[in-house]
């Protein structure tokens, strides 16, 4: 982790949006020793420390840096895919100041060896914060419950099965309740994977006349409803990992109407995309859950903007040229989404279905309250984990260009508009655009 720059920084002239006190104005943000000292109109006229270095943002918007509560990162074990540094790297670039790993590494992080080699290996190679999941089940095999206990007291920040959903009701229950004597997260993948099956693609109309077999959105209604079931049963804490269709939302507004404490992630990737988008069996469009139709997109993004999905997510899950170069059915599921997360996002913003603070509230201070985390806010005493950007400015994606390892992304050669300029991490910049 890197350490505060020495010298004070004011950032001045900037457009200061802190989603986690609903602010939304033109002003000064004074930085030192790695923490946010003050955000306030006029701090640049009024006096600052000496020595204080000053950074015109001119008008450009100043936001707190985005938490990713879902990416695959290969390490250990599959450092071909994505190393901690490399996947940091691709997160600095994206505005991305957290990001929350999945356990499914080999071995997968279901021992407090595994998370304390995870910590010390972020913090000897990674430029952001890496905050790791921990498996729920010992090997990720859904029938033993892990230590939940020691693996928080490890650093576990919540608990998952990572793409794998528990089948076994009675081992769900268990868990639920036994992490919620931690006060402990269940973060859950909802798909049942009898119905999933061999399924490519979303199942439907679209996937017949590709010959494709099909995912059908029974197979994630029925897992989201067993679920809010057992978390009433419990009285657990439960995030679902990436909802993609309406039936699941009418699911978990019911939940929430019920006062139960549940939480959902979308993935950017499905408010971007749809079925559609495959067209002639392009593989880097193939993702898990499916890509649905454009009913269920625009469903999405509405229960964004109205609250009801709380997260939004990259799902960033790099896979090598073998296996995308495949036939469509055989190819793997999986798209890079760390550098690009908030360039998709703003489109969005541009096109009036999302309001920017309510899409920065999202990536950044929502997640960091689901998890406990000190990060998504510009109070003062915080960490100064910050990013500026441009959201005018246009641009096309060259996978060339990417700083992930794999360059698996449904974006490749996009014209993109908003771009991140400045990534600071406990005060420090960690990736500056030139």
């Amino acid at each position: 982790m890197p350490l505060s720059e020495v010298r004070p920084l004011l950032f001045a002239n900037a457009r200061l949006v802190d989603p986690s006190r609903d602010l939304d104005f033109v002003g000064d943000l004074l930085i030192a020793d790695g923490v946010i000292r003050e955000a306030a109109r006029g701090i640049a006229s009024s006096g600052v420390p000496e020595g204080t270095q000053v950074v015109d943002c001119r008008g450009h918007v100043l936001a707190p840096g985005l938490v990713d509560m879902r990416a695959f990162v290969g390490e250990p074990g599959a450092e071909h895919r994505e190393t901690l540094a490399s996947a940091s790297q691709a997160a600095a670039a994206g505005g991305v100041t957290t990001v929350v790993c999945q356990p499914e590494t080999d071995p997968p992080i279901d021992d407090p060896a595994v998370v304390d080699f995870v910590l010390r290996r972020a913090r000897d190679t990674a430029i952001v914060r890496i905050q790791p999941m921990a498996a729920l089940t010992k090997g990720l095999a859904g029938q033993e419950m892990t230590e939940i206990g020691l693996l928080r007291a490890a650093g576990a920040v919540a608990f998952t099965n990572g793409a794998k959903s528990i089948t076994n009701a009675r081992v769900f229950r268990r868990a639920l309740t036994y992490a919620r004597d931690f006060d402990a997260l269940i973060v859950h993948h909802t798909e049942d994977p009898a119905l999933v099956g061999e399924g490519a693609m979303n199942e439907g109309e679209l996937a017949s006349r590709l010959g494709l077999p099909g995912v059908p959105r029974v197979a994630e209604t029925i897992m989201v409803e067993r679920d809010m079931r057992l978390v009433a049963l419990t009285k657990g804490r439960y995030h679902a990992a990436s909802l993609t269709c309406a039936d699941s939302l009418e699911v978990l507004a019911r939940a929430k109407e019920a006062g139960l404490a549940v939480t959902a992630s979308v993935s950017i990737n499905h408010l971007s995309f749809n079925e559609f988008d495959i067209g002639a069996f392009r593989t880097f469009f193939k993702i898990s859950p499916p890509l649905r139709g454009e009913e269920d997109r625009l469903a999405l993004i509405e229960a964004v903007a109205s609250g009801l999905v709380d997260v939004v997510m990259s799902d960033h899950n790099p896979q090598d040229v073998e296996t995308k170069r495949l036939t469509f059915a055989e190819a793997s599921a999986g798209a890079i989404g760390l550098e690009t997360m908030l360039s998709a996002g703003l489109r969005l913003v541009h096109a009036g279905k999302l309001t920017l603070p309510k899409l920065l509230r999202a990536m950044s201070s929502r997640p960091a309250e689901i998890l406990g985390l000190p990060a998504g806010t510009l109070k003062p005493g915080a960490p100064a984990d910050i990013i500026v950007f441009d959201p005018a400015e246009a641009w096309r994606l060259d996978p060339a260009d990417l700083k992930s390892r794999c360059k698996n992304t449904p974006f490749d050669e996009a014209k993109m508009e908003g771009r991140v300029l400045r990534t600071l991490v406990a005060g420090r910049t960690v990736y500056e655009y030139v």
